[in-house]
């Protein structure tokens, strides 16, 4: 009677185990998120096997072992988990590519708890099984589990038997994600390098552009420079207004002649009088000598006066004159002088209500309002980022004698930023990026919007969209109008109706374990809005 339960026992493990391998094959075969994946196989194995702290390690760039993911420990426990190779029990898995049971981690002086989730003092006797994650010879990492000996009746062989099979089928699905992730940034580096060797315009050779909107740009800055006519460049900060500026002096007749450029913010109006002027010797204390000013220094050539907008109000009558009659004194002095220059302008404020509050006259925005051309911000030309991206991480590696690539999925989330410094905060924030990252691949997870640290999001929505949280807003409206509006009826695509725009974000955050960029991309939202949509509603990351 004994034998025939023993038997019956042994099949209904068995079936057990059968069901465990169809559920997690189930799991890797039906989506393309490894880590979501991952997550969850260990979820099936802690439920169906009754297994304890269930963890995959994966080997890092730099061969450092980190724990990836893991069920039943918390995000700092899972922070704690790193290994160097052959540090430790997880360590000596990678060096060896072996596996290793432990039947009392108490008794084994090798073991390092270094996620500290086990505590030694209980009296409890915990084993620890962990085998290598493999694929074409390669230890990827380690599949771990725990049993409680004193509750477990089974048998550490039957349990590496089963996580031996899981491990190999988490090595193949590993391995077919990272050679899809190179085909997919095979094929973006070649169409960058057909697009860089299409480029339009030779005269342009410093500003890149391959959207529509900065080809329309570049068309008028090659009419603009044709002629001898005052431009006014308009735009966010950082949207690249000196380099068109530059640009069109570059295009214009007036090649060989100096291009000066004077940041009108940055000057008190007494200064910036003697800057653009010069002054006179004994003019005011310290003035020792002669000295030419930046109008008289750029004869013959293209003056570019940046933030224009903010000069003060009495020193716009002086410049007006100079601008009409073309023509100045020093200070200090009372000869006129003349001169030659083209007149380039540059603001990111709004000049008509500057007009209409007396903040600037309007004979002088007349004046300088002869071309206007208007830059797009970066988040209406995402186009231009790929190709902005990999210039910047072209110039930092020849610069630092490095070999850095941005991984797809980091160009991605590149991709999805509002930038609102545009092409000058892209451009720090992959210097940034590179200087900060070990290895030869800088992945999502190096990007300092992905762990909270985005100089960017202190900024919140003022640069913003008049909603920060598209279709997310609260209001009277039932859940399914709100989904009609994103062009999809409610429940469709595997989004429910929800009472709350907090639940949704909870929701959305949980399908996509908890990484900010793939809940926003659930969503039809940008990474920062989705961050601000989480502290708006005070909602605390996990990380699991």
């Amino acid at each position: 009677m004994s034998l025939r339960k023993s038997n019956q026992t042994s099949e209904k493990q068995r079936n057990l185990e059968l069901i465990t391998i169809y559920e997690i094959s189930k799991i890797l075969s039906s989506s393309l998120d490894l880590p979501k994946s991952l997550r969850e196989i260990l979820n099936v194995l802690s439920s169906h096997m009754h297994m304890h702290r269930c963890m995959i390690s994966l080997v890092q760039d730099n061969g450092d072992v980190h724990v990836i993911g893991a069920s039943g420990l918390s995000r700092d426990e899972i922070e704690r988990g790193q290994f160097r190779k052959g540090e430790g029990v997880i360590g000596k898995i990678i060096k060896t590519g072996v596996p290793i049971v432990v039947h009392n981690i108490a008794e084994e002086p090798q073991f390092l708890n270094r996620t500290g989730s086990r505590d030694p003092s209980s009296g409890q006797t915990i084993a620890f099984v962990g085998l290598p994650i493999k694929a074409a010879g390669e230890t990827l990492g380690v599949l771990s589990a725990d049993r409680d000996m004193s509750t477990y009746r089974g048998y550490l062989e039957h349990d590496v038997r089963l996580l031996k099979m899981v491990a190999n089928l988490v090595g193949q699905t590993i391995r077919l994600h990272r050679s899809v992730a190179a085909e997919r940034e095979q094929r973006m580096l070649e169409q960058y390098r057909l697009q860089k060797a299409a480029a339009p315009s030779p005269g342009l050779v410093n500003v890149i552009g391959q959207s529509p909107r900065m080809q329309d740009v570049f068309a008028d800055v090659e009419r603009a420079a044709s002629v001898h006519s005052t431009v006014l460049i308009r735009g966010e900060t950082g949207t690249g207004k000196e380099m068109i500026a530059h640009a069109i002096h570059h295009l214009s007749s007036r090649r060989d002649g100096p291009f000066v450029r004077v940041n009108c913010a940055a000057l008190s109006e007494t200064l910036l009088e003697s800057e653009l002027f010069g002054h006179e010797k004994g003019s005011f204390t310290g003035a020792t000598q002669e000295r030419k000013g930046r109008f008289e220094l750029a004869h013959g050539g293209t003056l570019f006066l940046d933030e224009i907008g903010d000069v003060s109000p009495a020193f716009q009558v002086k410049l007006l004159r100079v601008l009409q009659e073309r023509e100045f004194e020093r200070v200090g002095g009372n000869k006129p002088i003349q001169v030659d220059v083209r007149l380039i302008a540059a603001t990111n404020r709004n000049l008509e209500e500057a007009v209409v509050k007396g903040q600037f006259r309007a004979d002088l925005y007349f004046r300088i309002n002869v071309i206007s051309l208007l830059l797009p911000p970066l988040r209406e030309r995402r186009e231009d980022i790929f190709p902005l991206v990999n210039h910047f991480l072209e110039r930092f590696n020849e610069t630092n004698q490095r070999q850095l690539t941005m991984s797809p999925e980091a160009m991605r989330i590149l991709m999805e930023c509002y930038w609102p410094g545009n092409v000058r905060e892209l451009e720090n924030c992959v210097e940034r990026t590179a200087a900060m990252s070990r290895g030869k691949l800088i992945r999502d997870i190096n990007l300092p919007c992905q762990k909270n640290m985005c100089f960017s999001l202190a900024l919140k929505p003022v640069t913003q969209m008049a909603s920060p949280v598209p279709d997310l807003v609260e209001s009277s409206a039932p859940a399914e109008a709100a989904e009609t509006d994103r062009g999809s009826p409610a429940g469709k695509g595997g989004v429910p109706e929800f009472k709350s725009v907090r639940e949704r974000l909870i929701w959305a955050m949980e399908e996509c374990g908890w990484v900010q960029a793939k809940a926003a991309r659930r969503l039809g939202m940008t990474t920062r809005q989705m961050h601000y949509a989480l502290q708006k509603y005070n909602i605390e990351i996990k990380k699991l």
